[in-house]
């Protein structure tokens, strides 16, 4: 390959594996090598690196060892380049862990920076001196009242998730964020503090990029193997490990705490006495997502979620089909359908595929939330239980509140779940009495 090419694939390896990179480089001239091995741009992941654009917070939501501190401490080094003389605050949960992790750790500034080049590091006073003139004070997220005066150019926030005092410190830090031309602010941290990140998410001057723990192919494949074998389709591994922001609407009828509180393995089949399916059809045929969730009553007069096997982007012979497939494997009895938005066209496909299984249609005549507020309070009384984790279903929940559903979309997987659950616990645990339309 000639040299030519070889800048050339160089320019484009952020699309490339850790081999093909290395193998690149090996190419390179001895002259050339040193000087690559400091290129962040070259080594860093596609959403590492910082967005194109006008954006005054850049907010890095990522799961753990996904290599936010390493982008966070390249950003810094970047602006200090850029910009001689520069004041800039680098914030953590508290004074130590800002100096121990965006520092001294193996991926913080001193790791980061040229050899030729290293800051001056002053413990005692907190602060990074470069050659260039530019300074870097440490503050503490646990004391937002430290950064009530001092102006910046730039800040790197880190773990804000885990700020103890988070909305006064980061209130603080953007008034102070008023030096130069262009100040700007990158945030790097797994979900927590879920109000204020979603305060900064709606921000219009925000960009938002992240990534799972799994993408960082410099992990070791053993560790990635065991979080995976350990944690998988866990709340923690969605938090943690994904960088999912699970939070909930202001008044939501169910809370996160309560779901996980609700939470039980597998069910015995000798517990369960009735099982029934509810669904919620998409409206039309825009292919929008078909709400269709198992549930059953049990043995001690409790109920609980089985399943959620709703399905997205299919006609109505699709989806009617998946519920004729979902009777069968749970042996359910009866399909509770919203005849307001197609209840009709799921007994008709259930007829003409023969399977025999009754379906009631249910007229809605109240809203999602007043519908849904009798079930909120069987899982609060402990009445409900969810056999398994239903990510997506866990998410419609905690976005309904009172007032109306507050996320995007339909709660398409919550409405099949209250007809079902509202079937089986508010309608009497007698036999099963068929009404047809």
């Amino acid at each position: 390959m000639s040299l030519e090419r070889l800048h050339d694939a160089l320019r484009r390896a952020n699309d490339l594996s850790l081999e093909k990179r290395v193998g690149l480089w090996l190419q390179l001239p001895p002259e050339e090598r040193c000087g690559l091995a400091f290129r962040w741009d070259w080594q860093a992941l596609d959403r590492q690196l910082e967005p194109e654009g006008d954006w005054r917070v850049w907010l890095m939501l990522a799961g753990r060892g996904f290599g936010k501190t390493r982008a966070g401490a390249e950003w810094v080094l970047e602006q200090v380049r850029r910009t001689p003389g520069a004041r800039i605050a680098l914030v953590g949960g508290n004074l130590d862990e800002a100096a121990r992790v965006m520092v001294e750790g193996e991926s913080g500034l001193l790791a980061c920076a040229p050899p030729n080049d290293l800051p001056d590091w002053k413990p005692g006073k907190h602060e990074l001196r470069f050659s260039n003139g530019a300074v870097a004070q440490l503050f503490s997220g646990a004391d937002g009242n430290r950064l009530r005066g001092p102006q910046h150019h730039f800040a790197w926030a880190d773990e804000l998730g885990k700020w103890s005092d988070a909305k006064p410190t980061w209130d603080n830090l953007m008034m102070g964020l008023r030096l130069g031309d262009c100040p700007r602010v990158v945030v790097t941290t797994t979900p927590g503090n879920t109000e204020l990140l979603g305060e900064i998410q709606k921000l219009s001057g925000t960009r938002t990029t992240g990534g799972r723990t799994r993408e960082n192919y410099h992990l070791p494949s053993a560790f990635l193997e065991t979080m995976e074998e350990a944690y998988a389709g866990t709340r923690l591994a969605r938090q943690e490990l994904d960088g999912e922001v699970l939070g909930e609407a202001e008044g939501a009828l169910w809370r996160r705490a309560t779901l996980e509180d609700c939470r039980v393995g597998a069910l015995s089949q000798e517990s369960i006495t009735r099982v029934v399916i509810g669904v919620d059809p998409p409206a039309g045929d825009r292919g929008d997502a078909c709400g269709i969730v198992v549930c059953a009553r049990l043995a001690d007069q409790t109920a609980a979620v089985l399943a959620d096997c709703s399905v997205e982007r299919e006609g109505p012979e699709g989806w009617a089909r998946r519920v004729g497939e979902a009777a069968a494997g749970w042996g359910a009895d009866r399909v509770i359908a919203e005849a307001n938005n197609g209840g009709a066209m799921v007994e008709q496909v259930l007829r003409a595929a023969d399977c025999g299984l009754p379906v009631r249609r249910a007229w809605a005549s109240r809203g999602k939330a007043a519908r849904a507020e009798p079930i909120a309070t069987l899982f609060e009384a402990g009445r409900v239980k969810l056999a398994g984790m239903f990510p997506k279903l866990e998410d419609e929940l905690t976005q309904l509140t009172v007032g109306g559903y507050q996320g995007h979309g339909s709660p398409d997987r919550a409405d099949a779940m209250v007809w079902a659950l509202s079937e089986l616990m508010l309608q009497g645990a007698g036999a099963p009495r068929v009404r047809r339309l």
